[in-house]
């Protein structure tokens, strides 16, 4: 499966971003998707995940309310809306795939993973 992550760039706080990731090479409606985020200097951090069918999401702490995660499993894509943006919010992000089934957040339930894009918001 080889995902590819688009749509960061700078923005000023309070402000929104979508990003979007495609998926080829496998089959995707068979597969979690999960979007997270990496801040210079810190590790990995969930952002959020969506079922296989799109019915169920889960979000961390720090995004809840601002953020949506969806999926359009007729194009193979994943998509983040983030809006109300912060300063604490710049990272790469960088969606993955789930082949197997389960729920967890943590980061070694995801098979693969895309080559991140840079999302900066300022102040």
């Amino acid at each position: 499966v080889q995902l590819q992550a688009s749509g960061g760039g700078l923005v000023q706080a309070g402000g929104s971003l979508r990003l979007s990731c495609a998926a080829s090479g496998g089959t995707f409606r068979n597969y979690r998707m999960a979007w997270f985020r990496q801040a210079p200097g810190k590790e990995r951090e969930f952002v959020a995940t969506i079922s296989e069918s799109g019915s169920y999401t889960e979000y961390g702490n720090s995004v809840k309310g601002r953020f949506t995660i969806w999926r359009d499993n007729g194009k193979n894509t994943v998509d983040l809306e983030m809006n109300s943006l912060k300063p604490e919010d710049t990272a790469v992000y960088y969606c993955a795939a789930d082949v197997h089934a389960g729920w967890s957040i943590g980061i070694d339930e995801f098979d693969h993973w895309g080559q991140g894009t840079l999302v900066t918001v300022s102040s």
